[in-house]
């Protein structure tokens, strides 16, 4: 046995999950994690001051623009391989290995341009430095891990890593809500962070249980070149999607004030929880895309219906509770934020919309387009909430909510346009 055959996925056949049952266990774990995050959040309100809690929101914002940056599109240049019939393994260990020392460098790098730039909200103990690194280098892999098991129709297995890895999280938190009223940032993002750990770990178990692949990250040229040609177009796609919302909070806390990020923050978190529903089913569409690209305009439909059915079902609940919801965090959290929430909720028509346009173009190969629409849209987005932040969170949700309409309005002409040429080709 050569050594190449020594670390591919085992020979029999991996068992692949229906696309539906795939987006649906992605999107019954987004919803655990989320749920789960909602609830950390709780316990740190009640833990700790409001600029603690701001000053760990941004963090944890910076973390996740980190894990965007870090991934390189290695996941998508995953499942593009695997959808193409290439050996798993190999792509798999080249990204493993590429995301690894990205998230390593660029979690390191905006540690030391932060406390250049901003020393006042900086943090110089090593328990926030050490917690950071980890948080940015296990976010990515999960990233990664997701993507994979996707592309090896396996994406229902999120479900139980994203609720022990938020389970922990939680846990943690409560613990030392427990033990240390006035918590610091620092210790609050330790907690954080271990719950990111566990549900690495726990994915990369997965991982070999189901389908039999033994991780060697290896960075050799050979390997890791082909996942960066691929994945670097996709990644940029992907930031113009992530990316608003990852700053907005970030620039609250430096340009406004901590209190800013910290109250608009549990409003976006939870949007984002009926976000993730048309997120995850774009995944889902865009490897099945790619791995039956005749189906492509049933895919992207179907997936279409049931983002606006899974995601318009939180969306309500949200609008709904919202103030009872955010009540948990504290009622001035309520007071200054339930509006914001219900204009963020009703921007899941839209979101999904834009969704099913980037997951076809996504497939297609058409990624220049896409990139060049959602850069113009999420500086819009951003510019917009800024302007409006003075005003307060309700404020800034309107204004995001009619610059994501108007994007989505402009995109869902043009993905009809799209898959009517698809159906003419496909003739």
């Amino acid at each position: 046995m050569s050594a190449d055959q020594g670390i591919t996925v085992r020979d029999a056949p991996t068992v692949r999950h229906s696309a539906l049952r795939s987006s649906l266990g992605l999107v019954v774990g987004k919803a655990a994690q989320t749920g789960a995050g909602f609830a950390f959040w709780v316990v740190a309100a009640r833990a700790t001051s409001d600029r603690e809690v701001g000053l760990t929101m941004a963090a944890v914002a910076a973390v996740m623009i980190c894990t965007q940056l870090a991934v390189l599109g290695a996941g998508s240049a995953v499942i593009l391989s695997v959808g193409r019939g290439e050996p798993p393994a190999r792509v798999l260990d080249a990204a493993f290995a590429i995301v690894g020392v990205a998230g390593t460098v660029l979690a390191l790098g905006y540690l030391v341009l932060h406390s250049a730039v901003a020393p006042d909200t900086a943090s110089a103990s090593v328990l926030f430095w050490l917690t950071f690194l980890v948080a940015a280098v296990t976010g990515t892999l999960v990233i990664v891990l997701d993507q994979a098991l996707v592309a090896l129709g396996r994406g229902s297995s999120a479900s139980l890593r994203y609720a022990l890895g938020g389970g922990v999280a939680l846990g943690a938190a409560a613990l030392v809500a427990w033990q240390a009223h006035g918590a610091s940032a620092d210790v609050l993002m330790a907690c954080w962070t271990l719950g990111t750990t566990v549900a690495c770990v726990v994915g990369a178990v997965q991982l070999r249980r189901l389908v039999g692949y033994r991780p060697r990250p290896s960075l050799r040229s050979s390997r890791g070149r082909p996942v960066l040609a691929v994945g670097i177009p996709y990644q940029l796609l992907t930031l113009t999607e992530r990316a608003p919302g990852l700053v907005l909070p970030l620039l609250l806390a430096h340009m406004v004030a901590p209190e800013a990020a910290a109250y608009w923050y549990p409003a976006w978190m939870m949007a984002w929880a009926a976000y993730s529903a048309p997120m995850l089913m774009g995944i889902v569409q865009f490897s099945e895309g790619v791995r039956d690209p005749g189906r492509l305009v049933s895919t992207t439909w179907a997936s279409l219906r049931w983002s606006l059915a899974v995601g318009g079902l939180a969306a309500a609940v949200l609008v709904l509770l919202a103030h009872p919801l955010l009540s948990l965090l504290g009622e001035r959290y309520a007071d200054t934020s339930a509006g914001a929430l219900r204009w963020l909720a009703a921007g899941l028509v839209p979101y999904a919309v834009l969704q099913a346009y980037n997951a076809v173009c996504r497939a297609r190969g058409a990624y220049v387009e896409a990139i060049v629409v959602g850069a113009t849209l999420g500086v819009a987005l951003c510019a917009s909430a800024l302007w409006a932040a003075d005003r307060g969170p309700s404020d800034m949700a309107l204004a995001w909510l009619v610059v994501l309409s108007i994007g989505a309005a402009a995109v869902g002409l043009r993905l009809v346009v799209v898959l009517r040429r698809v159906k003419q080709d496909a003739r």
